[in-house]
């Protein structure tokens, strides 16, 4: 007989290998608790539900303010997402409020609505009725004018478009209405009123609220504030009444259970008390922003700001010599404290000796303090860098694109305004201009005013069409998205623009690369009722 083989014994079944994961998602927990319970992940082997249930408001609250706050563990904050409703703000509010790179969030779209009624903030002038009175007749006459236009411009397509057969009467008027306001909002005042929502994690929040309460304009600083204690105090319950009337029927019948039902259905919720209680105004970007506008100004003497291109695409210079990180630094750190392109600052910061230069990047972080993050401007070394000139309202759309660095120069009328496509089809060219010109000469007479903050409130009067400067540092994907979500037919007409330079800009230094791009030719006709 063959000899046998004894055959092992097959493992029992709970010690077979097997998928063990498991996913849930979570609901319910205040945002603090919740980035606590993330948090112990690193220090605990309980599960996520074991931590919930253990961990109590108080404990979150003495564990933040020993890891974050003592022990430096920021990236605890980025674990507590936080929702917030931000209503009646200026859009110059607005554009400062979003700047943030790590942000999500919706506003009111002066594509698809009309702000006539929206309403518009006015800054405090004090004792100087001159310049109040000039500011809300300047504002008057922009949303008069914008009134005019939209329903000009409506009236002209209606008439030069005709309807399809298929399509309804409302759909039809809406889609024209759209690339009414489209042209309209080019009027609209820095001043207008908006809404929007933001979805941030605490440790954006900090940083954003401590941005706003650094910032020149009252209106800014404000808002900073109202966030902080938005975060801090109670928050709006969407559910409030509804359990509030739950409780009172639990109390009817079972008092003692109602009040246990109170503590639970009707307790106050405080989304980041703990988290966001410290923000405090940025002393380093304060002062070195202040120190590195005197800088600009020395360094430029009041030059006469030379012309540039829709888009300029920044590539190395040859002048840069072994140090183009240096140079680039140095002049981004300068570019978002004055006016002129970035390409006329760089001749200057290139012919600096290299001691001087260095100057200017210890400027950049003389006044950093332990737990600062170095300024944005350091964000250097991006192969692709678009310096672009546009109107507001275009840059506003091309302001979401996150994945970039942007640098913002202030508002001003130096640079002149757009004329939207569709103001002189619709004979109205001379309203625009007329409205805009008298918007600009206020804009001049009100930032020399002797009210308090007089230069920071003068900028609400510029309309959306102005135009202002901004610098992109971005990579080559990044262009390559930009340039073809931007260039399509439904977009606006002036970002579709930008966008379609910034393609032909990389086709000119790396024809090899623009293969890639599927962008949409801008100079192609485009159906308007195809928005």
């Amino acid at each position: 007989m063959p000899e046998t083989q004894s055959v092992p014994a097959a493992p029992a079944a709970e010690e077979q290998p097997r998928n063990q994961t498991e996913v849930f998602a979570v609901h319910g927990a205040d945002p603090e608790v919740l980035a606590y319970a993330m948090a112990k992940y690193s220090r605990s082997s309980l599960s996520m539900k074991d931590s919930l249930r253990e961990i109590s408001s108080q404990r979150a609250e003495q564990f933040l303010n020993t890891f974050y706050f003592q022990y430096g563990h920021r990236s605890i904050a980025d674990l507590a997402h936080i929702a917030f409703a931000v209503e009646r703000l200026s859009l110059l509010a607005a554009i400062v409020l979003v700047d943030e790179q790590r942000w999500d969030g919706q506003e009111r779209s002066t594509r698809y609505q009309n702000f006539r009624k929206s309403g518009w903030y006015m800054p405090g002038f004090g004792t100087d009725t001159v310049s109040a009175t000039l500011f809300r007749e300047t504002i008057e006459h922009l949303f008069t004018s914008y009134h005019s236009v939209s329903e000009g411009v409506f009236a002209a397509l209606k008439q030069q478009t005709a309807k399809p057969d298929e399509m309804k009467p409302e759909a039809f008027d809406r889609t024209l209405k759209a690339r009414a306001f489209d042209v309209a909002r080019y009027l609209l005042p820095l001043a207008t009123n908006t809404s929007l929502g933001q979805i941030v994690n605490a440790r954006t929040l900090e940083t954003q609220v401590s941005r706003l309460l650094s910032s020149p304009f009252a209106e800014i600083r404000q808002l900073g504030e109202q966030l902080r204690a938005a975060a801090a105090g109670p928050a709006w319950n969407v559910h409030a009444e509804e359990l509030a009337s739950l409780q009172r029927e639990i109390a009817a019948l079972d008092p003692a259970l109602g009040e246990r039902a109170a503590a639970l259905l009707t307790r106050e919720v405080k989304t980041a008390p703990t988290l966001v209680k410290y923000a405090a105004p940025n002393d380093y970007a304060l002062h070195t922003r202040q120190e590195l506008a005197q800088a600009a100004s020395g360094l430029m003497k009041q030059e006469r700001i030379q012309a540039a291109p829709l888009v300029d695409l920044i590539e190395e210079s040859a002048a840069s010599g072994s140090a183009p990180l240096e140079i680039d630094i140095a002049t981004t750190l300068l570019y978002g404290q004055c006016h002129y392109p970035y390409r006329q600052i760089r001749s200057h910061v290139e012919a600096l000796s290299e001691p001087r230069r260095n100057e200017i990047l210890a400027l950049g972080t003389r006044s950093r303090g332990r737990h600062d993050e170095l300024l944005r401007e350091f964000s250097s070394g991006q192969a692709l860098r678009f310096d672009i000139l546009m109107d507001i309202g275009g840059f506003r759309d091309m302001h979401r694109h996150r994945r970039c660095v942007q640098i913002l120069q202030s508002f001003t009328c130096d640079h002149g305004y757009a004329v939207p496509e569709g103001i002189a089809e619709a004979g109205l060219q001379p309203v625009y201009e007329t409205a805009v010109q008298t918007a600009q000469r206020a804009y001049a007479t009100l930032s020399q005013a002797s009210a308090p903050e007089a230069a920071a409130s003068a900028q609400y009067l510029l309309p959306l069409g102005t135009r202002n400067r901004a610098l992109f540092k971005m990579d080559f994907a990044e262009a390559l998205y930009i340039s073809e979500l931007r260039s399509q037919p439904q977009g606006h007409f002036s970002y579709r623009r930008v966008a379609w330079e910034m393609y032909q800009a990389v086709r000119k230094a790396h024809p090899v690369l623009a293969e890639y791009f599927r962008v949409s030719d801008v100079n192609e006709p485009v159906d308007l009722l195809k928005r």
